[in-house]
């Protein structure tokens, strides 16, 4: 997996001074450019940017049975280590305003493609969802 390419996400926001304290302070990306009308982060490495939007209403997502919970879509995140994942738990867990979807856990216990997992909006109502694997190779397991 070392020879995969940053990945691009740009995604609407309401407020850029609420999207720059959840982004910047509580997932603690580090900021890269930013314009009257959008700002650049690095998403453990990934180049995101949170667009300016005001008329942006919080969306509505559609939710799929994902081994027993219901998954918010659309969603973005990371596949994380365990000791990232533990470590942004526990700064999530500590936030008061994390608004979680789905409380840390683990999925798929005991089968292929097991994961610890946890889902969270971002201040306008982005889903992300972080996960960790024990094994990458099985990332893509069927």
């Amino acid at each position: 997996m070392s020879n995969l390419r940053p990945f691009h996400l740009a995604f609407p926001v309401d407020d850029l001074e609420a999207a720059r304290v959840f982004y910047g302070t509580v997932l603690q990306c580090e900021q890269g450019r930013e314009d009257l009308h959008w700002i650049d982060y690095s998403l453990f490495g990934h180049q995101i940017v949170a667009h300016l939007d005001p008329s942006h209403v919080h969306p509505v997502a559609v939710e799929n049975a994902v081994d027993g919970d219901s998954v918010p879509v659309p969603h973005f995140g990371i596949i994380l280590t365990f000791d990232q994942f533990d470590s942004l738990k526990e700064r999530l867990e500590a936030n008061a305003g994390t608004r979680w979807v789905i409380r840390p856990k683990t999925r798929f216990e005991g089968q292929p493609g097991e994961q610890r997992t946890m889902f969270f909006l971002d201040p306008a109502g982005n889903a992300l969802e972080f996960k960790a694997f024990a094994d990458d190779a099985q990332i893509f397991a069927v």
